[in-house]
């Protein structure tokens, strides 16, 4: 028997936020020493080979607001395309970090280096790119994007040779500013709204 959708209603404990700051990043919430070390603070340490660049942007929701309690994870590769634990990856570059959006703003700030290109398991490069998690207040289910960047060689990439609606590509690709610096907007829905992957 299915039950009315009214009678049972979500609780804020059945979304990603406003709790998933506290257990996540809890010095950004306020809770300086939760752990002895949080972790994900960044993807590199000094010294990471490769060209170090600042990625910002924000969570759009279908009003045009930035989200101000969005949280990011990110995943990459060090610059010649190598993950952490790889032969010969880059031992400065863990590939993963966690940030938060603003809570004046909205913006994040991604430091990093930029990706290398990376090989499929098909033999075919994917083009330079970072891997997303995104999660906020009314975000049951995080979502999945990935960022490219609008001044590398994505043709031929695997995944973003399969995006029909070939004009969406655009929302994938981070806009570069100046040098080493992009920016990279992930609208939730409406005009111009991100592509997100069924992972």
């Amino acid at each position: 028997m299915v039950q009315s959708l009214d009678v049972l209603q979500e609780t804020p404990s059945q979304t990603a936020g406003p709790y998933v700051h506290i257990g996540l990043i809890p010095t950004h919430a306020g809770n300086p020493n939760y752990y002895d070390e949080e972790i994900g603070l960044s993807p590199i340490e000094d010294g990471a080979e490769g060209e170090v660049i600042e990625i910002t942007g924000a969570v759009i929701d279908g009003t045009g607001w930035a989200l101000r309690d969005a949280l990011v994870e990110s995943w990459q590769p060090d610059a010649n395309g190598k993950f952490a634990g790889q032969e010969g990856a880059d031992p400065k570059v863990t590939g993963y970090c966690r940030f938060a959006a603003d809570a004046e703003s909205g913006e994040f700030t991604l430091r990093t280096v930029k990706p290398g290109r990376v090989g499929s398991r098909y033999g075919v490069m994917q083009a330079p790119h970072i891997s997303l998690w995104v999660v906020a207040r009314g975000i049951n289910i995080g979502l999945q994007t990935r960022i490219y960047f609008e001044d590398e060689d994505n043709e031929g990439d695997p995944v973003l040779s399969r995006i029909e609606q070939t004009p969406r590509v655009q929302t994938l690709l981070a806009k570069k500013t100046a040098k080493g610096k992009y920016r990279f907007d992930i609208v939730l829905q409406g005009e111009n709204e991100t592509v997100f992957l069924d992972i």
